[in-house]
């Protein structure tokens, strides 16, 4: 267990050190096919694990002076809320169609990353009340999506800092990670009084070594980040994101039918069972 943990933080870290986002959205898949928990309790893992390699992935952008204050609150605020509200309506969603959900905002991701295209380095200068209604709007709108299912949303508020904050990429990214970490603290509280039942509980040891050995990868990110095009690894990313999605799909997918089948009576659950 501990070889693997070491490779996700890793490859969280590195995810987040060089995109601001991304991370995030593979550490449910890894939790639960990699290492086998349980997908509720996974979820409720990976917003401990995601906040706390964020929080250390912010600290180099504050010393840059890289983070927009004001976005953070705007955005920040109501995604808290959100989360918290999107934790509490998972408990009313299956682990089954959370992780569905899941591969379908991996593959709204994964367009976003090839669609992305440059933006400006300097600084916004003619913000308008617009943007900041609509930033407030997509915050609430990622929070809730993080407290569902289990993401820290970098990959959809990088883009809305962006178009909607009128940060330079820099800075977009700087900010990210601070949303990210309050976001996800929030919503990993919040997920502590859900998850009651011993199939259900988190294994702490494996959250603090995924913190600890991502929290080294972005620091490595944030460094090669200044070395590789941005727009080559967000290219890279996607793919990743898409074949990660199918797979999700496809064996997720497969489950939930076979279920239905079952409940309709077009299946017995002997001949289910027998089929698994």
């Amino acid at each position: 267990m501990l070889i693997p943990s070491i490779i996700g933080g890793l490859l969280i870290g590195l995810c987040l050190g060089l995109l601001g986002s991304g991370g995030s959205i593979i550490t449910v898949p890894l939790l639960v096919y990699l290492l086998e928990h349980e997908p509720k309790a996974a979820i409720g893992e990976s917003l401990a694990i995601v906040g706390g390699i964020a929080l250390i992935a912010a600290i180099w952008p504050v010393i840059q002076r890289r983070i927009d204050w004001p976005s953070v609150v705007l955005f920040g605020i109501p995604g808290v809320g959100g989360t918290v509200v999107g934790v509490w309506s998972s408990q009313f969603i299956s682990g089954e169609m959370q992780l569905l959900i899941f591969a379908v905002v991996m593959l709204l991701a994964a367009v976003l990353m090839l669609r992305g295209g440059k933006t400006s380095d300097e600084a916004p200068t003619d913000r308008t009340p617009r943007d900041f209604v609509l930033l407030t709007l997509e915050g609430l709108f990622v929070g809730v999506l993080t407290g569902v299912v289990g993401v820290g949303g970098g990959f959809l508020i990088v883009p809305a800092l962006v178009l909607f904050g009128r940060l330079p990429m820099k800075m977009a990214v700087g900010t990210s990670l601070l949303i990210i970490a309050l976001k996800s603290g929030a919503g990993f509280l919040k997920s502590l009084d859900q998850l009651t039942t011993d199939a259900d509980a988190m294994n702490l040891s494996v959250v603090a070594t995924f913190i600890l050995i991502g929290g080294v990868g972005s620091v490595i990110g944030g460094s090669l980040g200044s070395r590789i095009p941005q727009q080559r690894l967000k290219q890279i990313f996607a793919v990743f994101l898409l074949v990660m999605a199918s797979f999700i799909l496809i064996r997720e997918g497969g489950t939930l039918l076979l279920i239905d089948d079952i409940v309709s009576g077009r299946t017995s659950a002997a001949e289910g069972v027998g089929s698994n």
